[in-house]
Formats: C-alpha cells, structure tokens, sequence
C-alpha cells in the first residue's frame, strides 16, 4: 500500500492552530466583530481527525498492528500535565479571589475536567433559569477537551473495527468499506447535530456524537489525498493546477472569516452551520498537502503563525480562566487585552517548562505503562483535590458573615414553589391563585421572571377579601408580540409565544379587573417595542378595567450577591470592592418614552417606573440600610420588593 500525503510535520497545520486559537481567544474577550471566533473549535476538531487518523493508519499499514497503549500514552503525555497544572493553579487563585458559596460549582467542575468529562457536565447538569451563571464556569473551555479525549479513546477502536482489522475479523484491512462508514459517520453525525440544536442545543454543542462528523471529515481528507489502497481524488489533473489550488485556499480561508464574523451567539450551533467551518479546514487541509503549496499554505507557515500555534493548546488552556478571575477583580479594572497578555505568558511559561519537556521525554517514551499509571495517578489526586475543594467551600460559605449572601439567591417569590413556572420546557398555561376564589373582583399579574418580581408587593395590595389574585409567569418571556431568540436555550423561544397567547386569550374571556404586566428589557429596536406592546395591549384592553405596564428593573454590571460575598471574603487580602454602579440611563429612558408611546392609544393603561426608587439618579446599590436589594444582576428579593408595597401603591395612585 502507498500513501502520498505530508503525513509529517506541516508547518501550514502550525499555521490554522494559530487562526483557530486567534479566533476562539477573541470570542471569548467578546470582540464584538468576531463574536463567531467560536468556530475555532471546529478547525481544531477536523484537524485532530485528520492527524490522528492519518497517525494510526500509518503505524497500522507499517506494522500490521496497532498498540493502544503507546497511542493512548502519547495523548496523555500531550495534553495531560499542562491541564492539571491549569486546574491546580486556577482552583489556587480562585479560593481567593472567588465568593466561597461560587466556589462549589467550579470545584466540581474542575473534578469533572480532571477526568475528561467537563462536557458532559456541562451538557447534563440541570439548567436552572436562576443560575444563570455558566457562561462564567472557570473551566467551561475544557468541554471541547472532553470530547477530544473521548474521541482519542474510542475512535481507534472504530478505525480498526471499520477497517475490519481485529484478529475476530480476520485483519482484511478493508480501506474502502473503512472510508464508505467514515462517509456515513459524518453523515449521521451531521444529523444529529441538526436535530439536537433544535431540541436539546447544549446535548449538541458539548457531547463527542454530536461532534463526531467532524473528526470524520478530517479522516476523509486524508483518504482524499493519500488513498490508502481507494481511489483518490488526487489524480485529476486541474487540482494540480496552481491556480486551481490557490482558488480553493483562498476559498477557505475566506469561508473562516467569513463564518467568525457572520456567525454570533444566536446562531443554532453546530446544526448545519458547522459544515461551513469545518469544510473550509478540510479544503485547507486538502491543499496544503500539495507538492506545490498555494500562497495562503504559505502564509499560514509564516514564523509568527508557527509560533503562536505551537503554542495553542496552552494558550487555549490559559485565556479563559485569566478572562473569568480578572473579571472578578473589577476594583482592579484590568482590560481584556491586559488579561490575554497574561494568559499567553503563563502559556508560555506552560509550555517552555512543562508540556514541551514531557512532550519530548525519552525516558517517559520508553516508560509507557509507568506514564500511563503516573498520569491516572495524578488525574486521581486533582479529582480528589476537587472533592476537598468542594467541602471547604461548603464550610466557608456556611460560616455567618457568608451565608446571608447565598441565601438570598432563593429569596423567591412564593408562587415558584407552587409550580407557577414552566420556564422553555412547554408552552402549558399554569397560574397560582391567591385569596377567595369566588371574589367578585380579580387582579392578574402576567409576565417574565423580572416582571412577576413584584408579586409580593402586588399580593399586598389585593389582599382583602373582596379580591382575588392569579399569577401568570413564564421566566425570560418578554410581553412584546414579538418572535424572540433566546439565547439561553439556543433557538428561539416559541413556547413563550404560545404562552402568551393563551393567557392574553384568557384574559379576554375571564375581563378582570386590573391587569399588571411586567418583563425584563429584552434586545428588541424601538419598532419593535412599540408594535410588539401596542398589540398586546389591543387584544386585552377593552376587556380589562385597569392596565398597569411595569418598567423593566434596572440592571446591574455584576451579581449582588456574588458582589457582596467577594467584598466580604476578599477584605483582609485584596483592594476594597465597590458594590454599587452608576448605570447607563438612557436605553431605559428610550423604553419608557417607547412603553408611553405603545400606551398612548389606550386610556386606561398606565406605565409604572419603580426605577427612581430602587436606584435614585440611576445609582443602584446591591445593599441598602442593611438590606440586599438584588438576588442576582437584575431580580429584586422578595424582602426588598415587601418594603416597597407602600411606595408601589403610591406610584399607582399617581396621575
């Protein structure tokens, strides 16, 4: 068997390491021109399928065999002590600098890292609309090397199944049928990626089967170039033409661009945008493989590009924690740009002395079984350092001067208990019902998360006998008759259409007689609102005595009580940290001038803003007089908004 593909080293794969690290790292420091950088990933799992692949076909066409253990040494040689210096030196800084009761979900999570198995905590755990605090996960950036362990593990043992070269199977070595299932992998892969993000996006985005398409179609290259006992592609005569393979390089590099600056955090991911990625890899794979390398080949093995991408995986390991911990750190107003700086010198520190000389090791070549334990061995002690971590963060945010801070998080409104809320998972309608069901007169309160904050002070005022109050919420539904991606979810979000349907549509039927509708300031233009708000208030008000439009609460640059607990816990070791926020007044200056306009129309709907009270000349503090006022970044406690009621009842009175 012949094979004619640079299955050595290619400085132009060096080169897309850089582009795919570059386009990842600016990403995450939320430039907001490549917001897509995330595609980064994608470049690095086609690239892996067509190195290891081509890796463990060459040692089995050179061999006849294929030695698991080696293969699987090698991997943990390369990508182990760099990830659990990462994880030890990260969990170090985070105990102080992070508020201990945070601290538990990152322990644990850096537990499941230590194993390979971040991505499926991350896709399995429970989403709790109240903790929305994910995307600030000091090692959510270890998904992505969950599923590229797991794909080491399992994908020889597919080759050699496929190839049909276990001993059970008679070693025939069959390449075609090998290169036909890695055709139908990324076919039915695709379409799982496609069905998961539109019914469970983050099964798709984080778990290996989803992603498995992509190693595929990096194999396919290589059987695309090397043949390996097919027929390749390589014979036709144009794809030796220069100008041919300088077309189809710029081509890719053009589509990456083009994808990192097109593609933001509401495109459905991988789905079938993946494929637009991941084919311009393969198409850049496919060329630099060339006898004749085309210009973009060229520039991508220019020195610089070398550099930084041999230095990819630290950097990729490094940036993200900095980001998150300097942004704890915000007394020290440290840039973006500051905290890349030092996330790539820590790689580099990484790298020079740890991963390169373990890397390069003969003496752990030659010891392949006493790696393999050395390495289980110190994944066994970082897990278990995880478990200590966990319990002592459990024991600092239970002590007295903490503990406060972490329980107003459930300082809920009663009517969550009680099953009020569905949040995405249906569009069924459910209310809770307070006081005498057979009162003459009816209040209804009907909105998100934000809006059905005020139902304490909202059950104050309708607490006589004669009243009867229903509830209608749904967490992050906007009251605006208007389509709504939902970022959160990953799609958009048609149940909270459905459900608003139904109760406006039950409200006509049932006419009560005060209606108070209230919602978080979701990202819709001025057109939007206005329409989106008028439409609402067309179908209800002629049936309804009384509408009152709650203004969204303002919103702080920072969790209350994360912000409180790090005050605490920081003040004998770091820079006082300020717990209040001069915020930006005028988008919610623009959304009132636009819920009056919607109002406009209607004379028996009046717009009430509580803004000037929760935080006066737009100033809004996390705790006031001894009182924690925010549960979150924009969510009221229960106990703040009970001290309101008066003042609530005063602003309805108003003309």
């Amino acid at each position: 068997m012949t094979h004619h593909c640079r299955l050595g080293y290619r400085p132009d794969i060096e080169g897309l390491r850089a582009l795919a690290i570059s386009l990842v790292v600016a990403s995450h420091a939320q430039i907001p021109q490549l917001a897509g950088g995330f595609i980064g990933v994608d470049i690095f799992f086609v690239l892996s399928g067509y190195l290891i692949s081509g890796l463990l076909l060459k040692e089995i066409a050179d061999t006849g065999r294929l030695k698991l253990v080696p293969f699987y040494v090698r991997r943990l040689k390369r990508l182990l002590p760099a990830l659990l210096l990462m994880l030890v030196v990260t969990a170090l800084a985070a105990t102080v600098i992070i508020a201990p009761f945070e601290q538990q979900s990152h322990a644990k999570a850096t537990g499941y890292a230590s194993v390979w198995l971040s991505n499926l905590y991350f896709a399995l755990t429970q989403l709790n609309y109240f903790d929305a605090h994910l995307n600030q996960q000091l090692h959510l950036h270890t998904w992505s090397l969950g599923v590229e362990e797991q794909f080491y593990l399992l994908w020889p043992m597919l080759l050699l199944f496929f190839l049909g070269a276990f001993g059970w199977q008679g070693r025939q070595r069959n390449y075609p049928r090998l290169r036909n299932a890695l055709l139908a992998v990324l076919l039915l892969c695709t379409l799982l990626a496609v069905f998961l993000a539109h019914t469970t996006p983050a099964w798709g985005f984080y778990l290996m089967p989803a992603r498995a398409g992509q190693f595929a179609l990096g194999a396919l290259v290589l059987f695309a170039r090397s043949g390996w006992q097919v027929k390749r592609i390589t014979h036709v005569v144009w794809l030796h033409n220069p100008w041919v393979l300088n077309g189809l390089a710029t081509l890719g590099l053009v589509w990456i661009v083009a994808a990192a600056l097109w593609f933001d955090l509401q495109t459905p991911y991988p789905s079938f945008w993946a494929l637009g990625p991941s084919a311009a890899t393969a198409l850049l794979l496919f060329v630099g493989a060339s006898q004749t390398l085309p210009v973009v080949s060229k520039l991508l093995s220019l020195p610089p590009l070398q550099w930084l991408g041999k230095r990819s995986y630290s950097w990729y390991l490094w940036h993200w924690p900095v980001l998150i911990l300097g942004h704890e750190l915000p007394q020290y107003a440290l840039s973006n740009a500051t905290l890349l700086a030092l996330s790539l010198f820590l790689a580099m520190l990484s790298y020079y002395f740890l991963e390169f000389p373990v890397r390069n090791s003969r003496y752990l070549a030659r010891k392949t079984h006493l790696t393999l334990l050395a390495s289980l061995s110190l994944m066994a002690a970082v897990f278990g350092l995880s478990q200590l971590w966990q319990q002592k963060s459990q024991q600092w945010s239970s002590e007295p001067a903490q503990a406060r801070f972490e329980q107003v998080r459930d300082d809920l409104p009663e009517i969550y208990a009680m099953g009020c809320d569905d949040w995405f998972y249906s569009a069924q309608v459910k209310f809770c019902l307070f006081g005498n069901e057979a009162a003459q007169k009816t209040a209804v309160l009907v909105g998100d998360s934000v809006g059905a904050q005020w139902f304490p002070a909202v059950a104050k005022l309708y607490s006589a006998p004669d009243w009867r109050l229903l509830v209608f919420t749904k967490s992050s539904c906007p009251m605006v008759d208007e389509p709504y991606f939902y970022a959160r979810i990953g799609r958009e979000y048609h149940e909270c259409r459905l459900w608003r349907e139904a109760v406006f549509a039950w409200i006509r039927q049932f006419q009560p007689d005060v209606v108070f509708i209230g919602s978080n300031a979701a990202e819709f233009s001025q057109q939007q609102w206005v329409d989106g708000t008028q439409r609402l208030l067309a179908d209800i008000s002629a049936h309804v005595g009384q509408i009152f439009i709650l203004q969204p609460t303002l919103a702080l640059p920072f969790d209350a009580p994360a912000c409180l607990a790090k005050q605490q816990w920081q003040a004998n070791r770091l820079r006082a940290l300020d717990c209040s926020a001069q915020v930006d007044a005028q988008q919610n200056d623009a959304l009132r001038r636009w819920l009056q306009e919607a109002a406009k129309p209607f004379s028996n709907v009046k717009l009430l803003n509580m803004n000037p009270i929760i935080c006066p000349q737009t100033h809004c503090d996390a705790m006031r007089e001894g009182q924690i006022v925010f549960r979150d970044t924009q969510h009221l406690s229960r106990r703040y908004v009970e001290s309101l009621a008066e003042v609530f009842a005063q602003q309805m009175a108003k003309d």
